[in-house]
C-alpha cells in the first residue's frame, strides 16, 4: 500500500474538513431563505442552463449524487414548487428537472446573501494567485472524476482491518 506522506495526509485532511465545515456554514447562512444548501446547489445548476433544465441523470452526475438521492431531493423540491419534472420527448423513460418561476424567485432572493457568505468565508481569505491555483487544481480533479465510469467497482482492500482506525489514518490498524 502506498500510504500518504505526512504532508499529503495533512493536505487531504485539511481539504476534507474545509469542505465539510464550509458546507455547514453556508447551510446555516442560507437558513433564513427557506432553501437548504443542497436546494441552492440544485437551483444554481438549473439556473445556469440555457433552458433552465437538465436531465435527471446529468444533474446527479454533476453533483456526485446517487440516482435515489437525486430523485428524492427533486421530489421534495417539486413538492415545494421550486422545480418540476418534465418527460424527455426523445426518450420515453427519461426525465428533465426544470427550475420553476418560484424556484427562480427563491434563488434570486437567496443569492446575494449566499454570495456574501462565500466571499466572507472563502474568496476574501485567498489571494488572486491562490484562487488561480485552486481553480486549476479543482479543474484537474473534476476532469479526472468526469472521466470515471459510472459506479466503478471499489479497489480491493489489501488486507482486512481488524478494528476501525481513526479518521484519516496513515497506516492500517494492527
Amino acid at each position: 500500500m502506498n500510504w500518504l506522506s505526512d504532508r499529503e495526509r495533512a493536505a487531504w485532511r485539511n481539504l476534507s474538513l474545509m469542505n465539510l465545515q464550509l458546507a455547514a456554514v453556508l447551510s446555516r447562512d442560507l437558513a433564513g431563505s427557506d432553501l437548504s444548501y443542497q436546494d441552492y446547489v440544485v437551483l444554481a445548476h438549473l439556473s445556469d442552463q440555457d433552458e433552465g433544465r437538465v436531465r435527471m441523470h446529468e444533474l446527479g452526475a454533476s453533483l456526485g449524487w446517487e440516482k435515489s438521492r437525486v430523485s428524492h431531493h427533486v421530489a421534495r423540491m417539486e413538492g415545494r414548487g421550486l422545480v418540476r419534472r418534465e418527460r424527455c420527448p426523445s426518450d420515453g423513460r427519461g426525465w428533465f428537472v426544470a427550475v420553476t418561476p418560484d424556484g427562480r424567485s427563491a434563488i434570486a432572493a437567496a443569492a446575494p446573501g449566499h454570495v456574501a457568505a462565500v466571499r466572507r468565508h472563502f474568496i476574501d481569505l485567498l489571494s488572486p494567485t491562490q484562487i488561480g491555483h485552486l481553480d486549476r487544481i479543482a479543474s484537474t480533479v473534476l476532469a479526472h472524476l468526469a472521466a470515471l465510469p459510472p459506479n466503478p467497482a471499489p479497489e480491493p482492500c489489501p488486507r482486512p482491518l481488524t478494528r476501525p482506525g481513526p479518521l484519516f489514518t496513515q497506516s492500517p490498524v494492527r
